[in-house]
């Protein structure tokens, strides 16, 4: 910040009050979180943010996100990061152009590109309010000038007069005129396609419909026995004991109760603090019980009935991390695992006693034992398939290892893998680990609406959602590059307790491609290297609805433009249709805006 001296501050400070002023109660720096619902901003609405922007005096914008990706393995990072990752960007997780975000920010950006003499060169600026929440704002350069037409209003279209020529400018939204006469780009007037993209079945040849699976058993002997890989009194930080070998620390102990001694009883229970966002519980060999906290709660307690004995007792705690913290006030002292304390609580006779464990000599054992030994590996010595068995498959089976073979998928479409029926813990594709998997995972049911997202108003990350009570990531991504010509290894490790016989691999494809787009643009229709094989709807006049709910209006074309759009796309991969009465035929709509709105199935 030194480089920039006061200026830079100034700025930062700048930046710092306009966050504050939109009060929005949500982090500036925003992810999508395992139990999260699926994000939707609007193009429209992005389109209008950023030529606001530009209007207001910018001249650098920075997409969050512009591409999305794929967290592979442990890179996640912070806390209750999904392994998917695209935050609805233009271009989403696995590269494909994300209609119609992409292509209509692609169009602002040339146009912004066009004016970008008279918006850089500090010559004078102005402002007119043309009313009904119209306002003008004029860039004047030497040799050049750009203009800017915003309605503010988030309900009514305008009509507005100016410089002698009569603009419609829709609610909330931004008309760019590059030489201050002729409307080139409207943030509402979206003119590029809609791309409604699906999962397809793997077409391998004779692949069956479902996986033959092998399973086995994660190794879980050592913990239960409390032996470790090293000891020490008290109770320790994750961070520190893993030092990021491993989401995955086992915490030991042993507890020698006498039969004097007072927390002996037939009502006790094991209460755990902890910082950790999993933890499965084994008292003497037995699971007694798991427990996850939610994003965002950044310790929690745990509490659940125990069976102690007289004598040896041995408690064993795996403790399990989905990525640390990674932003906030010393973020980096935040503590993880199982922080304490950690106590037996016996209720006999109305007498509460608390046995507190926090101080006890505790063992500490890092990682997995499939893991460290290389399950997912076909080098490994644990690949055989003697290793593995086959007799039956075990579903809702916790800390199992499951196994099989797939041929590869045809074409060259995105390959995701779907892990309905599965409920947390990693995959590994060839060897590749893929990421953390957690299906079982929902997101919450309330949020959502059926009816059409509104681009209108300030955003929230609360508009607009949609997944709602589905599984906060269902699919997951697997390279091309990862898959080999012929076998292919699927190795899945299942913390919680799964179904693997629902598993199968997908393609993702563009299923159908919708337009709406204004008279005299032209619309490109394409299915991505598919051809267009049905024209399920066409209108050109005032149609109603979106995509999937096109209807035609109370206005139509003279000629029929469901015979004119099919003539013209059927068969091909890619077509462009002239938006006009010329292409259409003259309508009854008279000075109306007229559209022509299209469904092609890919």
């Amino acid at each position: 910040m030194s480089s920039y001296g006061d200026a830079g501050k100034a700025y930062i400070d700048w930046c710092a009050n306009m966050a504050e002023s939109f009060d929005i109660d949500v982090p500036w720096i925003m992810f999508k979180n395992w139990g999260g619902k699926d994000p939707h901003r609007t193009a429209e609405d992005v389109a209008y943010s950023v030529a606001r922007f530009f209007q207001t005096g910018g001249t650098f914008q920075n997409y969050y996100m512009y591409h999305g990706g794929t967290n592979f393995g442990r890179t996640a990072g912070g806390p209750y990061i999904t392994t998917t990752y695209d935050y609805d960007a233009p271009l989403d997780e696995f590269g494909n152009i994300a209609q119609p975000k992409w292509g209509h920010l692609k169009e602002l950006h040339k146009i912004l590109k066009s004016m970008e003499n008279s918006l850089t060169n500090y010559g004078n600026v102005s402002e007119v309010d043309l009313g009904h929440s119209v306002k003008a704002t004029m860039y004047m350069a030497n040799d050049s000038s750009s203009c800017f037409l915003t309605n503010t209003n988030t309900t009514t279209d305008a009509i507005v007069t100016f410089r002698g020529n009569k603009y419609n400018v829709p609610a909330w939204s931004v008309s760019l005129l590059p030489d201050c006469q002729t409307e080139e780009y409207n943030t509402a007037k979206v003119n590029v396609q809609t791309s409604v993209m699906i999962k397809g079945k793997n077409k391998a040849e004779d692949e069956p419909i479902a996986l033959n699976w092998v399973w086995r058993a994660e190794n879980i002997d050592d913990a239960l026995l409390a032996k470790g890989n090293f000891s020490t009194n008290g109770l320790v930080d994750q961070k520190i004991i893993a030092s990021d070998a491993s989401d995955y620390v086992w915490y030991m102990t042993r507890l020698d109760l006498d039969q004097s001694d007072p927390v002996l009883s037939n009502n006790m229970s094991l209460r755990i603090n902890g910082t950790g966002h999993v933890i499965h519980a084994f008292v003497n060999g037995e699971h007694i019980g798991s427990h996850w906290a939610t994003y965002g709660i950044r310790s929690y307690e745990f509490e659940t009935k125990i069976k102690l004995m007289q004598g040896k007792n041995i408690i064993s705690l795996l403790s399990v991390t989905v990525g640390l913290q990674n932003y906030g006030p010393n973020y980096d002292k935040w503590s993880a695992g199982l922080i304490g304390p950690i106590s037996v609580i016996s209720t006999k006779d109305d007498e509460t006693v608390v046995k507190d464990l926090s101080s006890n000599k505790w063992s500490y054992k890092v990682g997995l034992h499939g893991w460290d030994n290389k399950f997912f590996r076909e080098d490994s010595p644990y690949a055989s398939a003697s290793k593995w068995e086959s007799n039956y498959l075990p579903t809702k089976r916790m800390l199992t290892w499951y196994k099989t073979t797939f041929k590869a998928p045809l074409g060259s479409e995105p390959l995701v893998v779907d892990m309905q029926g599965m409920g947390k813990g990693f995959a590994w594709v060839n060897g590749h680990n893929i990421g953390r998997t957690w299906p079982s995972y929902g997101a919450s049911e309330d949020g959502c609406s059926d009816d059409p997202c509104d681009y209108r108003g300030e955003y929230s990350d609360r508009k607009c959602v949609t997944n709602c009570g589905q599984p906060t990531q269902r699919w997951y991504h697997v390279p091309r590059s990862f898959i080999e010509d012929d076998v292919n290894t699927l190795v899945l490790f299942e913390e919680i307790g799964g179904n693997p016989s629902l598993v199968n691999f997908q393609t993702v494809v563009v299923g159908s491609a919708c337009g709406n787009t204004h008279e005299n643009k032209s619309l490109e229709l394409s299915c991505d290297g598919r051809p267009i094989s049905v024209i399920k709807f066409a209108s050109f006049g005032n149609p109603e609805g979106e995509c999937g709910t096109f209807k035609q209006g109370s206005c139509e074309s003279k000629n029929d433009a469901l015979s004119i759009v099919h003539n013209a796309c059927v068969g091909k991969e890619s077509c462009i249709i002239d938006v006009s009465e010329k292409t259409f035929g003259l309508t009854s709509c008279g000075n109306i805006m007229k559209r022509l709105a299209v469904e092609a199935v890919c």
